[in-house]
């Protein structure tokens, strides 16, 4: 059972303060959204260690991740451009991250085909990047963060710029994938409708703080602030 714990986590940026405390249970999604310049991309860079924190906890099934450096931290993320890799084909973008761990060529395969069947890409090994979809990549891109079995899976905007057909085709099959998976997920977005249809809770930043948070349902229906009531009426005109 995977379970992520943040507490205090610090950072400031001259007269920016960025300090939150949350956590994630085991099989939850938890949507962070916020306005431009609220501390979201922030989260995701002090979380996967890409920058240092000042202070505060980042407790990963009770241990303490805040200081270790990036690479021995078992988080993986998907990019809001999901930075596959062009010049190599499904299996080798699935097993970069196995690779890179040294995980025995037998073992690799087993993983890469648990998470294509997960991902209902079955049968797509040898398909070169630039002949799928864009729901297809997306699908890769998340069986190549899967691969490496993380402990905090991470999301960083992946339905930006796609249209609302596809978002929601795309946030229908990840909701199914969510539930194949324990990993806490948490999931970058300015879309109210991706965060209805992929999240069970909503934590709403501003200011590098985090304004209100709740079960999706009931913040998009009753915000308890001004603040998330604003916002919600923006992103949900």
């Amino acid at each position: 059972m995977n379970f992520l714990q943040v507490n205090n986590l610090k950072k400031t940026f001259g007269t920016f303060i960025f300090n939150v405390s949350f956590y994630v249970n085991s099989g939850e999604t938890l949507v962070v959204a916020g306005p431009s310049g609220s501390g979201k991309t922030t989260l995701l860079n002090l979380l996967l260690g890409l920058i240092p924190m000042e202070c505060g906890e980042v407790l990963i099934n009770g241990k303490d991740a805040a200081y270790l450096p990036a690479w021995k931290r078992n988080m993986a993320i998907v990019f809001q451009d999901l930075a596959l890799f062009p010049h190599l084909n499904v299996m080798g973008n699935v097993e970069y991250g196995l690779k890179i761990r040294r995980i025995e060529k037998k073992e690799r395969r087993r993983i890469i085909t648990e998470m294509l069947k997960i991902v209902n890409l079955s049968g797509f090994e040898k398909r070169q990047i630039e002949t799928l979809s864009g729901g297809e990549k997306q699908r890769v891109a998340i069986a190549r963060a899967l691969a490496i079995n993380p402990d905090v899976l991470l999301f960083d905007e992946p339905f930006s710029g796609l249209d609302a057909p596809l978002r929601r085709e795309l946030a229908a099959q990840f909701a199914v994938i969510r539930k194949k998976t324990s990993a806490p997920w948490i999931f970058v977005t300015h879309n109210m409708e991706d965060a209805a249809l992929l999240g069970d809770r909503i934590a709403l930043f501003n200011h590098g703080k985090i304004i209100e948070t709740g079960v999706v349902s009931e913040m998009l229906a009753r915000p308890r602030t001004q603040f998330a009531a604003g916002f919600f009426s923006v992103v949900n005109p």
